[in-house]
């Protein structure tokens, strides 16, 4: 895993933004793997502005999102549908019809067969070529909580007590924070060519260490990261001020250049 370490959470949108530009140039039809959350705000903020002011081209772009709460709407205010065509979709010219994010309202009937669906629908696309992802307060990725398989396929999960807390800061009341989602596994995620890891703010440290520097474990399911080839994980200094190596990536803020310390 490479780990780039860079000031503020300003510096770590942009950096991702650059990687995210870098892949959209260079193969203008990629698939790219989203994820929600305030952690990824700032990066699709920085895209929209790419596209607004250096005409990044979006229009080729296919994308899959990690999850979706059960039980919403596309067109609830706290859905990750509604989410995502705010802070990104409706600001480039992306295809709404190549933009992919789970159905929070499929029969409970009919959620096993739709799963199914949904990673088909991957890979008839190519797969992922670059996966988005943020980390939970409990370790999880998408919403694959403590104790999920790291071999786990797009499935109907129910929500840990910790992401409920978590997340009910985007609700009126933690009573209306959904109890379940739909969302891709680790073993799905893991199948994605490229992954880049978003973590910011003291609050995030211990976790983050956790899964760079700790055993891989179903019970902090980021930390299944570690078995990918290519990962980059970029942190702000808070996020990183728990790591005990110190062989990354970090930024030179005063000559504003990268210091190469070490690869992987």
């Amino acid at each position: 895993m490479r780990v780039i370490i860079v000031k503020n959470y300003e510096e770590m949108s942009k950096e991702a933004a650059n990687i995210v530009k870098e892949l959209v140039i260079k193969k203008p039809n990629c698939v790219l793997g989203l994820a929600t959350g305030s952690t990824p705000v700032g990066l699709y903020k920085e895209l929209v502005r790419m596209h607004k002011e250096e005409g990044l081209d979006f229009s080729k772009v296919i994308t899959f999102n990690l999850d979706e709460y059960y039980g919403l709407s596309g067109d609830h205010p706290q859905s990750y549908r509604y989410f995502m065509d705010v802070n990104l979709f409706n600001g480039i010219n992306i295809k709404k019809e190549n933009t992919h994010v789970p159905d929070g309202t499929i029969p409970l009937d009919k959620i096993e067969e739709y799963c199914k669906k949904y990673e088909e629908m991957i890979k008839k696309a190519g797969g992922i070529d670059l996966q988005v992802l943020g980390i939970g307060g409990d370790g999880h990725i998408a919403f694959n909580e403590p104790g999920s398989s790291l071999n786990s396929r797009t499935r109907l999960v129910a929500l840990d007590e910790q992401t409920i807390k978590d997340n009910s800061r985007f609700f009126e009341k933690i009573e209306d924070v959904p109890r379940f989602a739909l969302s891709m596994g680790v073993g799905t995620i893991l199948e994605a060519k490229e992954i880049i890891f978003l973590a910011n703010g003291i609050k995030k440290a211990e976790v983050v260490a956790k899964a760079i520097e700790g055993p891989v474990t179903s019970q902090i399911t980021a930390s299944a990261l570690q078995l990918h080839p290519r990962v980059t994980a970029i942190l702000d200094e808070e996020a990183a001020s728990q790591l005990k190596r110190k062989e990354y990536y970090k930024f030179a803020h005063e000559a504003e250049k990268r210091i190469s310390l070490k690869l992987f």
